[in-house]
């Protein structure tokens, strides 16, 4: 067994230095780029990569994955923009050392059918999985809201696909809040994609409201506990969505009035918590 546990660092700062300073306070050892001093990191210039490069550095810390929003385009847009993003993610690979990238399967604001839907949304992964093969990339995919892989059915039909493993550049992750949100039964979705799962997004909520992990309606705890019983080995990404969240903090204010590093840091506790619980021995 071996677990990355990672964290989505933006969302304790916008810089760099509050990034590292706060993924270091959780006692954490790698971070997801998203955005970093205000930058997404699909457009992070490269000399602005190297100099972060030695700020991780410095604090010891590495990068899991790239937070792309790649796939988070409408089918009627244009796929260069995701081709463009994705090669500029492979010349920042090698800057930052991470060759795994997180993306999505695109929207369909037009309401056109689902065959075309799934067909456009295939052709664009081809290219893009074409790039990642050339690059050595690892390509995740994540079932976000209103996309075309938002169900597991639809996860389940891009693996059928491509392919996920050891033959293949794409995987796919496992986002508990995403899949409650859609309306999914989350215990028999994993069921469904438990032998395809390379990745989780540890991120819950009660109702509207984002929740520490493992006090919402996610069912992260059983399904954490069969996959770390199971021998899951992969990346576990700590996603809090606590800035904007109207769910009572141990103080009993509502999260939206903490600080965003305080935040951070109570998500990252009951994460490292709830992985203790599940039996995880050690995190990388």
């Amino acid at each position: 067994m071996s677990i990355t546990l990672s964290a989505f660092s933006d969302e304790a700062a916008e810089s760099a230095e509050g990034q590292i300073a706060a993924v270091g306070r959780a006692g954490l050892r790698f971070l997801d780029l998203r955005t970093v001093d205000g930058i997404n990191i699909s457009e992070l210039p490269i000399e602005h990569a190297k100099a972060l490069r030695q700020k991780l550095a410095a604090a010891n810390l590495k990068v899991g994955m790239f937070g792309s929003p790649i796939g988070k385009i409408d089918i009627a847009d244009d796929p260069e923009i995701d081709l463009r993003r994705l090669r500029h993610l492979a010349e920042l690979a090698d800057v930052l050392d991470c060759r795994s990238v997180r993306i999505f399967s695109y929207y369909n604001r037009a309401g056109a059918d689902l065959e075309k839907w799934r067909s456009e949304t295939f052709r664009r992964f081809a290219g893009l999985l074409r790039v990642a093969r050339e690059s050595a990339l690892l390509l995740y995919h994540e079932n976000e809201l209103d996309i075309f892989g938002q169900m597991a059915q639809q996860a389940a039909e891009i693996a059928a696909e491509f392919g996920v493993g050891a033959d293949s550049s794409l995987r796919l992750i496992f986002d508990f809040d995403n899949y409650q949100r859609a309306g999914e039964n989350i215990a028999r979705a994993f069921e469904r994609l438990q032998p395809l799962t390379a990745a989780f997004h540890l991120k819950d909520s009660v109702g509207e409201n984002h929740v520490p992990v493992g006090a919402g309606a996610g069912q992260v705890r059983p399904i954490i506990t069969r996959a770390v019983a199971d021998g899951f080995s992969g990346f576990m990404s700590i996603e809090p969505h606590l800035n904007g969240s109207a769910a009572p903090c141990a103080s009993g204010q509502a999260f939206k009035t903490c600080s965003h590093a305080d935040n951070f840091s109570v998500a990252c506790a009951a994460a490292v918590a709830l992985l203790k619980q599940a039996g995880v021995p050690s995190y990388l």
